[in-house]
């Protein structure tokens, strides 16, 4: 794949017009106060992994609707004082997976709560274990379509909320410091830990990867790779319903939720990337932090990569970022 979108120096400098809704900050709000109402902290079950130096518990939590989202936390088994914390959110398709899975972040000293992903886990990797309760109406194969027709129905409504209950309870777990949670993922993850920044203005950091949910119609423009492809093919058959699916978008775009974000934000972006198109990425990385003064940002960059993006090299750099800021 050669580099197919904007030039580097162009990239550093795209800001977009955000479409965005009068009503985004109540509808959020509104969203996320409806959710808390159910009440209800995690539940913590030990895991017996056969591990000596991490503990793992199998946790279910309160998200949208109260519906319950699973979820590993792993930390070190032997630590002292609250633990910093950080929540990760999976890609597309996956889930959870195995405990013995996510062991680097609690090794390193946190407490790592990785959050399955609500109707996920079947595309691959080890599974999930989270249904959705919640149906759709018509939508294209996927998860970008589900409830395209109305921002209240939208499948990602659903989700950003739980990414935000998740932060909740972890903040809730005995042997946490709560002021002291990050968020983080790749690719449909990243999306989600960008949402939860926007939604939750005192997280101190987060570390999106390689970020979908971004930028909905320069992605639709400039690639039919899925899953972005799923609202062309979508759209393709319904034609006359254009508009009210860009409305219902214009409340999940990741550039809305990161102008409002004022955690510290460690971006990656792959320029060879079809699926997450690099201009889709630096669009919201260059809103970060736009609605308050001094909010931290920084960004790298892989010139010869697509969506894998840094992959494993992105796990020590990350590690001593936010151990600056946690």
């Amino acid at each position: 794949m050669a580099q197919f979108d904007l030039p580097l120096a162009e990239l550093e400098t795209y800001r977009v017009d955000v479409d965005e809704p009068a009503d985004f900050d109540t509808f959020w709000a509104g969203t996320v106060a409806e959710a808390r109402e159910h009440g209800g902290g995690p539940e913590l079950g030990r895991v017996d992994t056969g591990l000596t130096e991490i503990v793992v518990d199998d946790v279910t939590f309160p998200g949208f609707g109260g519906h319950p989202v699973k979820g590993w936390l792993a930390r070190p088994a032997h630590a002292d004082g609250p633990l910093p914390a950080v929540v990760e959110y999976l890609g597309y398709g996956g889930g959870r997976g195995l405990p013995h899975e996510w062991l680097g972040l609690a090794a390193a000293g946190y407490a790592h709560l990785v959050m399955d992903t609500r109707g996920q886990g079947s595309a691959g990797g080890s599974g999930g274990d989270t249904p959705d309760p919640v149906g759709s109406g018509p939508a294209f194969p996927g998860f970008l379509t589900r409830g395209i027709l109305d921002p209240a129905d939208h499948y990602y409504r659903r989700v950003f909320t739980d990414g935000v209950r998740a932060v909740d309870a972890v903040r809730q777990v005995d042997g946490v410091d709560p002021a002291r949670v990050a968020v983080t993922g790749t690719s449909q993850g990243g999306g989600i830990a960008i949402a939860v920044a926007g939604l939750v203005p005192d997280l101190p950091a987060a570390a999106p990867n390689v970020p979908f949910l971004c930028h909905y119609r320069r992605a639709v423009q400039i690639s039919d790779t899925l899953p972005y492809g799923e609202i062309t093919r979508y759209l393709s058959v319904h034609r006359e319903h254009a508009d009210a699916a860009w409305r219902t978008l214009s409340y999940l775009d990741g550039m809305s939720f990161a102008r409002r974000a004022r955690a510290a934000g460690l971006f990656s972006v792959a320029l060879l990337d079809d699926i997450c198109p690099p201009s889709t990425v630096y669009a919201t990385y260059n809103a970060w932090g736009a609605a308050s003064t001094g909010v931290e940002r920084e960004i790298d960059v892989y010139p010869y990569n697509g969506h894998e993006g840094g992959q494993g090299y992105r796990f020590t750099p990350t590690l001593a970022w936010l151990g600056k800021h946690l």
